[in-house]
Parts: structure tokens; C-alpha cells; sequence
């Protein structure tokens, strides 16, 4: 029996149908009609719309794998992590949900680590206080819409807005509560003492599972507006990374992925809770019980090649703009001629945690051109990921093997500039489906079909490429990411001045 994967992306909503052999089946997006970012650095959009682009992109892909709404097996969810979808006494949305990427919560940031301490929340909660975080969002509704926040009795995250409207049920996953400051990352519960700290109300939280426990089961009313069968199993899943990581089979400790979507992650699977003091990396649950994560990640990262897509152009001869811009960077060599870029267009999470970095464009000359500038940016982000698998090396985090995801996976020479800056052979699998397909597998396990998520990646999970190092060239981009290090404290000196 087919199983179904829903991922609400920050860009649209994916359906994704796979055999109980881990083939996908068939698949759909549906865009999003709704970002909103009404002040500098804000970013909303309303739950309704995931719903509705759910909705639509289900009964695409479902027709497309022609499937019936009883030949599903169950379901698994994933998505955008942090956010904030604040519903009240009616389950009525009370305002547009806060993004993860939305940057105005940094004086709720400032009170939490002044009030609990740098140190303590680290300890409690095994990360800082980040403005990406749900608990600064939900402390700045409390301060900025007292009345709004008056409303307020139930709190969820994106996807868990998807699985209410699904099943009924305010339930989540360990590895998306992660990324919530709420949560007691090392002992998998609630914090009983950030409540405390905060005020927040336990009973506005949803239950606690793990990735493939089943939450609930599809009500009739949802089942008619999504074309699924009443009762169908929903399994818990887990936020688009860890879900993403489960797709791409690093569940266990030595294979570390990193993916390049609008943001960029590196990402490696561990046994225990392990801390970087500083904070500069992310420590969560995995989806897989039992298991945690470390996470790097870089705001920008695809996102830097969009702006300047969307900025620059990439000229129109039919072909994806991604395919020609990446065509016109190889015609640079490695090092782009000396030109660096920070990709620090919506601040920084790792390694400098600050959400008021800014980009730079460094080291251009009258002989640059466009293929220059478009060959640092795809070094530059690689760069920023280099800087998480530094701290990875800090910690004693072993990486045997890193497998890239997103669009940094699908472009040839952004996968040889990552094996040349990362010093490592880098592979590729032969279906990257993204969070959707670890979803899925999610669900298998929940509903039988593999009886662990061990077993389901390796029986899903095939890789297809390796890529090495070209010596060379790595030696080149080795003191070059030396000169990338120095511009993060040049910007911020020349912007503080």
C-alpha cells in the first residue's frame, strides 16, 4: 500500500507518494499565495494557505500515482521549522504565523539571555536564544499585541497546523520542538523551568512523540477536502530537516549531509546530545528515536543565487536559470580570480549567530565579469558551510562521509566546488526527494512497514555518485576561504562604525 509525505515548505507545499519498496510514486508542489513581510526583516504567512496548498498538491500527486483515497497507508508530515501559528478558543488562526526566517524578535532574544543567562539556556535547552526561534516570537506577540495574545490558547508549528486540520490533533514531533527553545533537547520533554522563566502556559503546547509514532488518524471532514480515506494514520514526522535527513539515510553517527535550499544546513546524526559552549551550532532530537542532531546552517545560501537571479536576470533560452548561471560560473576558475562574497543577506546563524550581519561583495576589478561574481557566490556559500564542519571537527563529531542534498546536489560544479572546499569526496543519491520522502518513510515505519527507520533508509537509501577533490583546485580555495574568515569581522567593524 502507498504511503504519503506532505512537506510545507516556506515556497509552496509538496505531496510525495511512495511503494512499500521506498519508490516514489509520484509527486506534487503547489506555491504558497500568501508571503507577507510588512516591515524589514518580517516574515508571515497564513496557516489557512499551507492547508489549502496541501490540499491541492495531495490530490495531484495522488491521481498522478494513481492511487485511491483508501490505497493509503498512512501518512508522515514534515516542514518549516520555528515558526509560530497561534490559534484561539475556537482553533480560529489569531494572526499570520512568524517564519523562521523572521529577524524581529532580537530584544526578546537580548531579555531570555540576559534573564536565564547564555550558559543556562544552553544547558536547558542545548541552544541560544535565536530571533528564528518560536519562544522569542511568541514573546514579542505577548509585548507588541497584547491583545492578540490575549486570544491565544493553542500554540503549533507549521506542519503540526497541516496535521490539526488533518486529524484534529495539537500533536508534534521531537525534532521540530527543538527548534522552539522550549524544549528539554537531551531529556526529550518539555522545560519545565523555561515555562517558568518565560510564563508561557504548558497547556498552549502540543503532546510530544517521536518521528514515526502515530498522532492521530484522518477525520471525515478532512478526508473529504483532501481525498484521503477517514481514519488514515498520521504519523508524527519530524521538521524538514531532520525529515530531510532521514530521506537521505544520515540517521547514524559518521554520515553528515549538507543541503543548499533557500537556506543551507549542514547536518550529522549522533547518539548523545552534543554541545558546542558557544552556541554556534544547533543541537536537536532526530526524527529517529533515541537520536540526536547537530545542525549548522547558513541563512542564505540558495537564497544568495536567487537574489542575484532575480536581481541580475540569468538570461531566457529555455533552460532552468540555475542550469545557465551555473554554466556561465564555470567559465571563472576556482578562486573567482580573487572575488569573495559573504552570503550574509538575512543575517547569520553559524557560526556567528547574529542576525544583523550583512552581505559583501569583496575584491572586484574592472576585469571581473558576471561569471566572476556568480562563481564566488557558489564558493562563498560553500565557504559558510565549510565553517560548520569546523566547529563539527571542534566538537569530536565524526564526518566519514557527506552526502549533498538541494539545489547544491544538482548542479555539477556546485558539487565539485563543495568536494574542493570541504577537503572531502562528496556523493550524491540516486533519488533526493527532499523532506517529503523522509515524511514518507517516516510513515512506513509508523504503520508497519519497516520496523525501524534504520531498516526503512536501508532499504530506500542508494547512492549514485561520488565526487573527489580536484587537489588543485582545493589548495586554491583553501586560502581563500582563509580571506572569506576575515570578512565577517571587516563588515561588522565597517557597518558598527
Amino acid at each position: 500500500m502507498p504511503l504519503l509525505g506532505i512537506d510545507i515548505g516556506t515556497g509552496g507545499s509538496r505531496a510525495l507518494v511512495i511503494d512499500d519498496a521506498g519508490s516514489v510514486l509520484a509527486s506534487a508542489t503547489e506555491e504558497h499565495a500568501d508571503f507577507a513581510s510588512p516591515e524589514t526583516g518580517w516574515a508571515e504567512q497564513s496557516p489557512d494557505d499551507w492547508w489549502r496548498a496541501s490540499r491541492l498538491a495531495v490530490g495531484t500527486a495522488l491521481d498522478a500515482a494513481s492511487c485511491a483515497a483508501s490505497d493509503v497507508r498512512g501518512v508522515g508530515l514534515s516542514g518549516q521549522m520555528h515558526g509560530a501559528v497561534l490559534l484561539d478558543a475556537a482553533d480560529s488562526v489569531v494572526r499570520p504565523a512568524l517564519l523562521w526566517c523572521d529577524q524581529r524578535t532580537q530584544a526578546e532574544c537580548d531579555w531570555l539571555t540576559e534573564t536565564i543567562g547564555r550558559r543556562r539556556l544552553i544547558e536547558l535547552t542545548s541552544n541560544p536564544a535565536l530571533t528564528g526561534f518560536t519562544l522569542p516570537k511568541l514573546l514579542w506577540v505577548r509585548t507588541h499585541e497584547p491583545k492578540l495574545w490575549e486570544r491565544v490558547r493553542s500554540v503549533l508549528l507549521p506542519k503540526d497546523y497541516v496535521r490539526f486540520r488533518l486529524s484534529g490533533e495539537r500533536a508534534t514531533d521531537m525534532a521540530d520542538a527543538s527548534g522552539t527553545l522550549l524544549l528539554d533537547v537531551a531529556h526529550r520533554r518539555w522545560s519545565s523551568e523555561m515555562l517558568d522563566a518565560t510564563g508561557v502556559d504548558s497547556s498552549m503546547l502540543p503532546t510530544l512523540h517521536e518521528g514515526p509514532d502515530i498522532t492521530g488518524r484522518l477525520s471525515a471532514d478532512a478526508a473529504a477536502e483532501i481525498g484521503l480515506a477517514a481514519g488514515t494514520p498520521v504519523v508524527a514526522g519530524g521538521g524538514d530537516q531532520s525529515a530531510g535527513a532521514v530521506g537521505m539515510g544520515i540517521i547514524r553517527p559518521g554520515a553528515v549531509s549538507a543541503t543548499i535550499g533557500t537556506s543551507g544546513v549542514v547536518f550529522a546524526a549522533t547518539d548523545v546530545p552534543a554541545l558546542d559552549p558557544e552556541g554556534r551550532i544547533h543541537t536537536f532530537c532526530h526524527a529517529v528515536p533515541g537520536r540526536w542532531h547537530v545542525m549548522g546552517v547558513t541563512q542564505a545560501a540558495g537564497l544568495s543565487l536567487r537574489w542575484f537571479r532575480d536581481r541580475f536576470g540569468a538570461g531566457d533560452d529555455g533552460r532552468d536559470p540555475y542550469d545557465r548561471l551555473a554554466d556561465e560560473a564555470a567559465a571563472a576558475p576556482a578562486g573567482s580570480d580573487g572575488v569573495l562574497w559573504a552570503p550574509y543577506l538575512m543575517g547569520e546563524r553559524t557560526p556567528h549567530v547574529d542576525a544583523n550581519a550583512r552581505a559583501a561583495l569583496v575584491g572586484l576589478a574592472a576585469a571581473h565579469g558576471r561569471a566572476h561574481v556568480i562563481r564566488a557566490i557558489l564558493e562563498g556559500v560553500a565557504f559558510s558551510l565549510r565553517d560548520s564542519f569546523t566547529i563539527l571537527d571542534a566538537m569530536d563529531v565524526p564526518v566519514t562521509e557527506i552526502r549533498l542534498g538541494g539545489g547544491g546536489a544538482r548542479s555539477p560544479l556546485w558539487r565539485q566546488v563543495q568536494a574542493d572546499v570541504y577537503h572531502h569526496q562528496v556523493t550524491t543519491l540516486a533519488a533526493e526527494e527532499g523532506a517529503a520522502y523522509g515524511a514518507a518513510l517516516l510513515a512506513g515505519v509508523g504503520t508497519g512497514v519497516w520496523a525501524t527507520v534504520d531498516e526503512a533508509c536501508d532499504a530506500a537509501v542508494a547512492i549514485a555518485d561520488r565526487i573527489d577533490p580536484n587537489v588543485a583546485d582545493a589548495a586554491v580555495l583553501d586560502r581563500h576561504y582563509a580571506r572569506y574568515r576575515a570578512l565577517y569581522p571587516a563588515i561588522t567593524q565597517v557597518l558598527n562604525s
